[in-house]
């Protein structure tokens, strides 16, 4: 969990964006989307599989530039 302390004359807008920072690193948004809904297992694979392909082409067309 994510906990941001306001430092000695630190501005709120500032622990504002170290907190967000922190949020960032750490994927929590990321975990929250991933749960926020159920996937069969069979299509779990199927995105998993589509996200290994796009990967692939991505590193191939940087392999050939």
């Amino acid at each position: 969990m994510a906990e941001v302390k306001l430092q000695e004359g630190e501005t709120l807008e500032n622990a504002l964006r170290r907190f967000k920072r922190k949020v960032q690193q750490e994927d929590i948004i990321k975990e929250v989307k991933r749960h926020s809904f159920y996937l069969k297992p069979g299509e779990k694979l199927r995105a998993k599989q589509a996200l290994a392909r796009k990967r692939n082409r991505k590193k191939n067309r940087r392999e050939i530039e």
